[in-house]
């Protein structure tokens, strides 16, 4: 069974690649369709986003379609940057102006706790679809420590490992992240589908 992803990323490819393999399914990008999809992301929560896009991508191209949405939620500041941390600050800013904007907004702030959260939807032609989400606890670091990783990587730090996720190996933060637990309950769902609709 064919399945578009919904990003022009293709890290994201591969990332679905890798966990997917063994289902038997093939994943192809918009790109690889010779389409690309602007998506605007209207909704008001990660679900909502990752919606719109799995069902746009699905109408224009007949396939079943992934999308997904995530973001940095910080308690102190009510759940912000959220559903706009990749535009966190305004345009034109670089992952490490947006971590240093959210660490001068976090500044003198003691309850340093946040989560970042995954939500990852396929829809289908028929009108099937299902979601799955992934979240990871943590808290925002005083300082960025680490190169590794992209986005709020740098600033967002586990104390189970005592490192940041720009810290840690790709292995480490996908076996702990909320991307990783994220795509790990899709691959059940998506697995438990192909077996309730063998003739997809």
């Amino acid at each position: 069974m064919k399945f578009v992803l919904a990003t022009q990323n293709p890290k994201k490819k591969e990332e679905l690649v890798a966990i997917l393999g063994d289902l038997g399914v093939d994943i192809v990008t918009e790109e690889e369709l010779g389409v690309k999809i602007e998506v605007e992301e209207t909704g008001e929560t990660f679900g909502e986003n990752a919606a719109l896009k799995a069902k746009a991508v699905m109408e224009a191209t007949g396939l079943p379609a992934i999308g997904d949405d995530s973001g940095l939620c910080v308690d102190e500041m009510n759940g912000a940057p959220g559903i706009y941390s990749a535009r966190y600050g305004g345009p034109g800013l670089t992952d490490a102006d947006r971590c240093a904007l959210l660490l001068e907004m976090m500044h003198g702030v003691t309850d340093r706790s946040a989560h970042f959260e995954t939500y990852i939807v396929c829809a289908f032609p028929n009108g099937d679809w299902f979601a799955a989400k992934g979240e990871c606890h943590g808290s925002i670091a005083f300082a960025p420590i680490g190169t590794n990783g992209f986005g709020y990587d740098p600033i967002f730090f586990r104390t189970e490992e005592q490192k940041t996720f720009a810290q840690m190996t790709a292995e480490e933060k996908a076996a702990i992240s909320h991307r990783g637990n994220a795509l790990r309950s899709f691959k059940k769902k998506l697995a438990k589908y192909l077996t309730e609709h063998p003739e997809s």
